[in-house]
């Protein structure tokens, strides 16, 4: 029998202060590890004031996670110090694989109208790929698919699968889905899930609802909504569109060692990447 996903717990963003002076907001982070397992943080920086995030985040490193930043207005700058660099714009997104360690900048630039927004993930890496060589998978808004379903849902496929369309970023450790959903009103839109993966969706635009019709839960913009095991997630509308980020992904079930903006194991390793940093030897994998 197919088991609709029922609501475990509901997150609500706050807003929080990163890089040099961006003001975001934050969905979850250090105190949800075991939660959200095998990510560690979602930021939401939609933004309408440029003061709160030009300042951007300058040179800072990152050893044993991924990035996952998804742009829906403006754009962002960025470099590293592997002399990669580059612009991420509407619609695109930027998988980035810190693995062994890398040093970059990511700099905000907002549109014509003083717009930013878009939502970066961190997903964690696996002990056996944490000290993996860095790589970039940046993808454009024309490589990532749509699907649209018979009720009129659409749904753009980053990572997985709905339907026949296969999301451009691939043969990840944690098996992630990535899926940007907008649903018209009053409908009702399902989509299968492994069992044991942690399944979560973040509410961008409107109202959805979701989980079993009888213990339905509501969530408005800048809620997240954790759910239980099972093999399908359930949302629906009301007389309002939706809009929803559903994230799914293999747990890893390892200890974490966190300190800023690199994530490893045990403490001693995490020690070794600050020293490494401290003395300009974090880079193992030059280009």
């Amino acid at each position: 029998m197919t088991a609709i996903r029922k609501v475990r717990q509901a997150f609500h963003s706050v807003p929080t202060m990163e890089g040099a002076g961006v003001r975001l907001d934050r969905v979850f982070s250090h105190a949800e590890t075991a939660l959200f397992d095998p990510f560690l943080l979602l930021d939401d920086f939609r933004n309408d004031d440029p003061a709160d995030y030009l300042p951007g985040f300058p040179w800072h490193p990152h050893r044993g996670i991924e990035t996952i930043t998804y742009i829906l207005e403006g754009t962002v700058e960025h470099g590293d110090s592997l002399g990669n660099k580059g612009v991420i714009g509407v619609g695109d997104v930027q998988w980035m694989t810190a693995g062994s360690g890398i040093i970059h900048q990511e700099m905000p630039k907002g549109d014509a109208r003083g717009r930013m927004g878009g939502f970066q993930l961190w997903a964690n890496l696996p002990a056996a790929q944490k000290m993996m060589a860095p790589r970039y998978r940046d993808v454009t808004a024309a490589q990532i698919p749509e699907a649209v379903s018979p009720s009129g849902a659409r749904v753009r496929v980053i990572a997985g699968r709905v339907g026949d369309a296969w999301g451009p970023v691939r043969d990840v450790v944690i098996d992630p889905e990535y899926l940007d959903v907008a649903l018209p009103p009053n409908v009702e839109w399902t989509h299968p899930t492994a069992r044991g993966h942690t399944v979560f969706i973040y509410q961008i635009e409107g109202q959805g609802r979701f989980g079993p019709e009888a213990g339905e839960v509501r969530a408005e913009n800048g809620t997240a909504l954790l759910f239980d095991d099972g093999d399908q997630v359930r949302a629906a509308t009301g007389d309002d569109a939706a809009r929803f980020l559903l994230v799914a992904g293999k747990p890893l079930r390892e200890p974490i060692a966190w300190y800023g903006p690199i994530v490893m194991n045990t403490d001693e390793e995490l020690h070794v990447a600050l020293d490494e940093f401290r003395r300009g030897t974090f880079i193992k994998h030059p280009r």
